[in-house]
């Protein structure tokens, strides 16, 4: 599956995933058509061995994701049904859970929904136009996707109340400053910096590689005994996993 679809790109190309937001007329607003097939791109690439790293970026030169798109905003029948419709799919769920690493590659504005997608990424680089914020408080709303989760565990609990309650948009290099982004690259060079960092996660092996992201995830879910128990269960499983898989190359 590579294509057919309205509001992104899907393509793979090697070992590396590429999703794309295609919604450039709109700033890449977040749509219920946009969620639909990121769903489905999302649930492909989870279940695609041959993918061992993704690369999220937006179409256009203005935006990542600009955010809801807000003319769609409450237009489901009833908070039933967006809820039946959201448990069924539940990008923000299969973005935490596809085992690969995800690399968001971030330009122009990336607001509300577009932050909330990248905080659910791996590795963040961002070109140096970019501008980070949460505008949902000044609309009457709270982010419904994470934010308030995801926010303060990558910054901190008083910047990220900074950034929800203020409303005050981020720069790039502030954005690396405070651990937002992991790097600042210039715009013509940052889907190529994303690639670079693709090919060198691709170069290792898929099984160390998942292992790995699910330990440092788990991190921040459970105590420091528990999670040093975790990874020497990791370690030694791995071992067997690896010499298992060297037996039936010899073989």
């Amino acid at each position: 599956m590579t294509g057919g679809f309205e509001t992104i790109i899907y393509r793979k190309k090697d070992c590396v995933g590429y999703v794309t937001l295609n919604r450039p007329h709109v700033l890449n607003a977040y749509s219920v058509k946009m969620r639909d097939e990121l769903f489905e791109a999302l649930q492909a690439i989870k279940e695609d061995d041959e993918i061992r790293a993704v690369i999220i970026n937006g179409s256009g030169e203005k935006a990542f994701c600009a955010g809801a798109d807000l003319t769609e905003f409450l237009t489901a029948p009833s908070v039933i049904d967006a809820r039946r419709i959201r448990s069924r799919r539940d990008i923000w769920r299969l973005l935490d859970e596809i085992p690969q690493p995800t690399i968001c590659a971030l330009h122009g504005y990336v607001l509300g929904s577009g932050l909330e997608i990248a905080l659910f990424c791996d590795l963040r680089i961002c070109s140096e136009d970019a501008i980070f914020g949460m505008p949902e408080a000044s609309l009457g709303m709270i982010p419904g996707a994470g934010g308030t989760q995801l926010l303060p565990r990558t910054v901190g609990v008083a910047r990220a109340l900074e950034i929800l309650l203020a409303g005050e948009r981020i720069d790039a290099h502030r954005a690396f400053r405070i651990g937002l982004v992991n790097m600042v690259v210039k715009k013509e060079d940052l889907i190529s910096t994303c690639e670079n960092l693709a090919i060198k996660i691709t170069s290792l092996d898929p099984e160390v590689v998942r292992r790995i992201k699910r330990l440092v995830k788990n991190a921040t879910n459970v105590n420091l005994v528990t999670g040093m128990y975790l990874e020497s269960l990791t370690v030694d499983l791995l071992k067997k996993v690896l010499s298992e898989k060297k037996e039936v190359q010899i073989r």
